[in-house]
């Protein structure tokens, strides 16, 4: 039994070695046709594209990506080729929104954003945007609009105390939109450049726009245009078209720029960790036995009284933007080598 896994799933390693004769670990962008043909699970995460040219000819049939996003698969292709495939939703939701919750703090205290006048919208209420409408319902919000076609047309029931809103009706009302859809290209709903220039300029002078969802659902390109044009205002981004490749350009624009990490925590990639081993050891026939827990904050580190300062302590977006900013060519090695974020004291 031979498994090929990224290096940069966390806690992975003891696991693995008590389940397969072989492990292999690699960077996910340097994994290769030579290094899958004779393994038999394959263990991923967003920087390996699981498709014909990597696999076909290979004896795998177990992928795992311990990611909530799976476009890097071509789930097609899987299945033809007889490729049992898993990813792990809902795995960093609430790092995701933790992440969302202190952009919106940070936008209150250094961008003057009126929280009690502002309306909020969210696009996409799948796991994470159901975890970030729960992150944000006590922040005093005047209004919060939620919008998801895919649910409404089939009939699932919003949130209680909410009602699907249309995607216009976000753009002439909310100072605020934030973005957590999947990335289709695909009818009836496709999410490529769902925010072009065209719905950029629908946006309400002033708006603020979040993208810590997929890249490329947001036109980088147009938004640049746009952030010169003053709508939006300004914008926080963590996931980029062209990523590790950011526009520079575009980066200096925004108000908060990372470098998708914004479901990073370390209670997120636990999650996601155990998620991904409870498919292997399904797929082996084996009881999952494995215990993985996130390390603890250093004892040292006490919670402040103020609720915002407290969530800023446990995550401050500021400190990822600022080393972004400082050496953009170094997006990936910032991701490889993020310190120890968590969720809670």
């Amino acid at each position: 039994m031979k498994i090929v896994v990224d290096d940069k799933i966390p806690f992975i390693r003891p696991a693995l070695d008590v389940l397969a004769d072989e492990v292999v670990a690699k960077s996910g962008r340097d994994i290769t046709p030579d290094d899958v043909r004779d393994a038999d699970i394959l263990l991923v995460r967003t920087r390996t594209r699981c498709d014909r040219q990597l696999l076909q000819g290979s004896r795998v049939k177990l992928i795992v990506t311990a990611t909530i996003g799976f476009d890097h698969l071509d789930t097609a292709y899987l299945h033809d080729a007889g490729i049992q495939w898993f990813n792990c939703p809902g795995c960093n939701a609430d790092s995701v929104a933790q992440y969302v919750h202190a952009c919106l703090i940070l936008l209150k205290r250094e961008r003057g954003l009126d929280i009690a006048h502002t309306t909020l919208g969210i696009v996409g209420v799948g796991h994470v945007g159901r975890a970030v409408l729960k992150a944000v319902r006590g922040m005093g919000f005047r209004e919060i609009l939620l919008n998801d076609p895919p649910l409404a047309e089939a009939g699932t029931a919003a949130p209680e105390g909410f009602a699907w809103s249309t995607l216009d009706e976000l753009t002439d009302r909310c100072q605020v939109i934030t973005l957590h859809t999947p990335l289709t290209a695909a009818p009836p709903h496709p999410t490529l450049h769902l925010f072009d220039r065209r719905r950029l300029a629908a946006m309400r002078p002033g708006a603020v726009l979040i993208n810590a969802g997929r890249g490329e659902v947001l036109d980088n390109e147009a938004l640049e245009a746009a952030l010169e044009d003053g709508t939006p205002a300004t914008a926080i981004i963590d996931t980029w078209e062209g990523e590790p490749d950011v526009r520079r350009t575009l980066l200096r624009k925004v108000f908060i720029g990372t470098p998708h990490v914004a479901g990073y925590s370390t209670d997120g990639k636990a999650n996601a960790t155990r998620m991904t081993l409870e498919q292997v050891c399904r797929f082996l026939g084996r009881p999952m036995t494995f215990d993985i827990q996130p390390p603890a904050l250093p004892p040292t580190l006490r919670p402040a009284d103020d609720p915002d300062e407290r969530a800023l302590q446990l995550y401050d977006p500021r400190r990822d933007s600022e080393r972004l900013k400082a050496a953009p060519q170094d997006f990936e090695a910032i991701r490889g080598h993020y310190p120890l974020r968590r969720e809670h004291f």
